[in-house]
């Protein structure tokens, strides 16, 4: 209650004044010096429960619980003293008593009033229950909502650390097979042992691709993945894809066309190839003859418009909602052989996601599907080629007993490479240890490169072996630093000139190659 209200209570008749009053939403009162209640509207008796003739007289005091009520009349002396329009109790949790003794909290203001040579107190009492309850689920909402964010936060670290973990020791049995594969291949020659190799091969590369999109997946999920922003040259990345791909799609007498592109983008140029790599993959699977096509144009505006054709199949209208879900395939029946296992689409779908990328899909049955991946131009002058020109196939050639220090902690991997190394002709010192590496080089300094696995034991890591090694030979000798880990931290890791890093699991040839051009250079 304001000056104005009171100024209005004093020129008003007071038949006009209590009707007023008793039409407020807020239950009033006024008391005097003593607290005892002159004037209580009808909200008064709604809200504590008394009859009007019961509430006139009564002491205010009575409206409040009894641990209240000593402490309460001290305030009030003080306020008589020192009178001004207030709320009550500023911060405090205020209570109010009910004529059946039930408690319930409320919001007071107070404001005095001039009788003559008596000070006067009306107060205008609320309640607010539905307040405080609302407050309280509030609270208890942000509350549930941090413990959530917690908890959601340390399950995403866990599973980040269990990704890093299992996408080590999944790859190194696997690596163990490609190798060991790869020596049993160069010195079989028996047709029906070949034969038998070969069929494991294919079988080693499935259950790689297949580890590789599971691992994937959880990854993205779990956030694991960053994106890396640059600018690139869409050429790079088809090149890479064509020498990818080329060979696949000729084995099914398919005709891989990837034409020419001088655009420049801007977004993670690994990332969009591991797009552009499932939707290859798909289309080759899903067309039986014909072409695949893969190329690039110019958008109104400037965007830059990939798009992956095909002669295949083609998708039934009815099942395009479906293609994105895990273990999916068009016209595959559940649990019929498969050739994949769907979730090459499903990985796109969470790139594009984000890379907050365009993504289109047009299918007709029997006539085949185009892919269209939509990003924006580069950004500014392209930098250098992230990927220097690929060297042509070189047919196997002698090592001449080249000598190559192996770094690796896993006894079955390092027996695996060495086995290969040694069939190709080179000569290895196998190690398992930083310690051990050490002590090989200074016994031996003649060391032409170095392959070493990124995680060893007792928290020792690759670059650690390569940086050592390199102090103690006196020169910067090549290096192969092998990795099952492929997570953010390792695509971030700073490479020093000489070294290059290959994913786990490596096909024996592709190892092979990659050790030549590091000697041959």
């Amino acid at each position: 209650m304001g000056a104005a209200d009171i100024a209005l209570m004093r020129s008003t008749p007071p038949e006009l004044a209590r009707s007023a009053l008793d039409a407020a939403p807020d239950a009033m009162v006024i008391i005097d010096s003593t607290g005892a209640i002159l004037f209580a509207n009808k909200q008064v008796s709604a809200l504590f429960g008394y009859d009007h003739e019961q509430v006139i007289g009564l002491n205010i005091e009575q409206l409040m619980p009894e641990r209240f009520r000593v402490r309460h009349v001290a305030h009030r002396d003080h306020y008589i003293n020192s009178v001004r329009v207030r709320p009550m109790g500023a911060g405090l949790d205020l209570f109010a008593r009910r004529g059946d003794g039930t408690e319930f909290p409320v919001e007071i203001s107070l404001a005095p009033i001039q009788d003559g040579d008596r000070m006067l107190v009306a107060a205008a009492i609320r309640d607010s229950t539905e307040r405080v309850r609302a407050r309280a689920e509030l609270i208890a909402a942000r509350e549930t909502a941090e413990s959530a964010r917690e908890v959601a936060d340390r399950a995403n670290q866990g599973k980040s650390r269990f990704l890093a973990t299992a996408s080590h020791d999944l790859r190194q049995p696997l690596q163990s097979l490609a190798l060991l594969n790869g020596s049993l291949r160069r010195v079989v020659t028996d047709e029906i042992a070949r034969e038998a190799l070969e069929q494991q091969e294919l079988a080693i590369g499935a259950m790689s691709r297949l580890l590789n999109a599971l691992l994937d997946i959880s990854k993205l999920e779990s956030g694991a993945i960053k994106p890396e922003l640059t600018d690139f040259k869409v050429a790079q990345l088809f090149e890479e894809l064509r020498h990818e791909f080329a060979g696949i799609a000729a084995r099914k007498g398919l005709e891989l066309q990837i034409k020419p592109s001088a655009e420049c983008v801007y977004s993670d140029p690994s990332l969009v190839e591991q797009i552009l790599r499932n939707l290859l993959s798909n289309a080759i699977k899903y067309t039986r003859e014909g072409r695949v096509q893969l190329r690039c144009s110019g958008e109104q505006g400037r965007l830059v418009r990939i798009e992956v054709l095909d002669t295949g199949i083609g998708i039934p209208a009815d099942q395009l909602p479906y293609i994105y879900d895990e273990f999916y395939q068009v016209g595959v029946p559940t649990n019929s052989t498969r050739d994949g296992y769907g979730l090459g689409l499903s990985i796109v779908q969470r790139l594009v996601k984000l890379l907050n990328l365009g993504f289109q899909v047009h299918s007709e049955v029997g006539k085949g599907s185009t892919f269209a991946l939509v990003l924006p131009p580069s950004m500014q002058q392209i930098v250098p080629d992230r990927v220097a020109a690929r060297e042509q196939p070189k047919t196997r050639q002698a090592a001449d007993k080249r000598h190559v220090l192996l770094v690796e902690d896993d006894a079955g991997v390092r027996d695996a490479t060495r086995m290969l190394l040694r069939v190709e002709g080179y000569r290895v010192t196998a190690v398992g240890s930083l310690g051990d590496a050490l002590s090989a080089a200074r016994n031996e300094a003649a060391m032409d490169l170095i392959l070493t696995d990124y995680h060893l034991g007792s928290g020792e890591t690759g670059t650690q072996v390569i940086a050592a090694l390199r102090e103690i030979l006196g020169h910067p000798v090549k290096a192969v630093l092998m990795t099952g880990d492929t997570s953010s931290a390792m695509r971030e890791l700073p490479v020093e000139s000489g070294v290059k890093v290959a994913s786990k699991p490596i096909k024996a040839e592709e190892l092979l190659a990659l050790i030549k051009s590091l000697l041959a250079n």
